[in-house]
């Protein structure tokens, strides 16, 4: 949609606007949270891919703990989650070839979660399916575009590893309950149900409209939705990415919703953008999703009610709008530049919210307070478990 950095006009949703004056900028001072009447599962069907695209059934599921060959999208800016909805756009033409042989085989692709914080080899990651497919030419240019799902986690192998795998010693689970004289409040800070509830009554603070039929029973599953609506950073997704149990995934999300009391700005750090308590839903998936530009650029969005600290960028446009009815501005940090996102506004007088605005994940940074005892390096930050 914008500008991220210089010479990145490959992530822009438009062209580049001359800076608002600065009375135009900024109106979220006295803006008061609206009632919402948008239709939220509009932005999840990403129309703005276009609606002839070739829908496929069924599933892949690939046995825990086997070790399977799949191909590896390249040049992916998302650290997938399971259950998350990835949309793509490709235009070179060894990932066009990819996917390709990926639909005539299994429609499943593997992503790796590539942390910001600089390292080369990515450990973790997530495997992706493809539901729905489409192949367009333009101007002599192939493109395919593709709507997937994030499936399964994964850990990659190496050669080496591979050939010295053991097997995993495994114990009873409750081998030792009848002998502890541990209190129930004990037991329930690991009990999965309590876990759910208790993250469950955090989401309907961000979601009034939030159903529970809309979410996942199963404590993987849950865990997982979690993860991925989460307004944090790659190093502390990765973390959660690379806990193999749900339970202690789940408990590491509470401490994240629990202390984390703002966002900013992630190349000032200090700046602040927003606080929690403007996070609002207005998709079936929860606050965040991740939505790809028309240069194929993909941002995981954050809808907020109030943002501060920001610039405007040029007027509002509805070119490939990710949410049918509103038009959106450019939003920049007010310190250091840096793109934030976009200013939504409704084109429509019977819509509501009027505005909002949508923060791009990867340019945010959560303020999260160390607590006592805690050490580590500066900007790292330590999860219970």
């Amino acid at each position: 949609m914008a500008d991220d950095q210089v010479g990145g006009d490959n992530i822009n949703m438009g062209n580049r606007l001359q800076l608002l004056p600065e009375n135009e900028e900024m109106e979220t001072e006295d803006a008061e949270k609206p009632s919402i009447n948008f239709d939220p599962s509009l932005p999840t069907s990403h129309a703005y891919l276009g609606s002839d695209m070739e829908e496929f059934h069924g599933r892949t599921v690939h046995d825990d703990d086997s070790c399977q060959i799949i191909p590896v999208l390249p040049f992916t800016a998302v650290m997938l989650i399971p259950g998350q909805t990835l949309p793509l756009q490709l235009f070179r033409p060894q990932e066009v070839s990819m996917m390709r042989n990926i639909i005539q085989r299994d429609r499943t692709f593997a992503v790796l979660a590539h942390s910001d914080t600089g390292e080369v080899h990515a450990e973790f990651g997530t495997t992706a399916e493809i539901y729905a497919y489409r192949e367009e030419q333009e101007y002599g240019i192939e493109t395919v575009k593709v709507k997937a799902v994030g499936r399964q986690r994964f850990k990659e192998l190496n050669v080496t590893e591979q050939n010295h795998l053991k097997p995993r010693r495994t114990w009873r689970k409750f081998h030792c309950a009848n002998m502890t004289s541990w209190p129930p409040w004990v037991y329930a800070l690991y009990d999965s149900e309590t876990l759910m509830n208790r993250v469950k009554r955090q989401l309907h603070e961000w979601d009034e409209n939030l159903k529970d039929d809309s979410l996942s029973t199963n404590a993987i599953d849950f865990s997982y939705r979690v993860a991925a609506c989460l307004p944090i950073d790659d190093a502390l997704r990765l973390q959660l990415l690379k806990i193999g149990s749900a339970i202690q995934r789940l408990r590491c999300e509470l401490d994240i919703m629990d202390r984390c009391t703002s966002l900013c700005c992630k190349q000032c750090q200090d700046t602040e953008i927003t606080t929690k308590n403007e996070i609002f839903s207005l998709t079936l998936y929860g606050p965040m999703a991740a939505y790809v530009n028309s240069h194929g650029y993909v941002h995981e969005t954050l809808t907020v009610y109030k943002a501060s600290n920001l610039n405007l960028v040029g007027r509002p446009s509805t070119l490939h709008s990710w949410f049918p009815g509103y038009a959106w501005t450019i939003a920049q940090c007010q310190i250091c530049g840096s793109h934030m996102g976009w200013k939504f506004t409704s084109t429509k007088t019977d819509l509501s919210p009027p505005r909002f605005w949508g923060l791009t994940r990867s340019a945010m940074l959560p303020r999260i307070p160390q607590t006592g005892g805690q050490e580590g390096d500066e900007g790292s930050r330590l999860l219970c478990l």
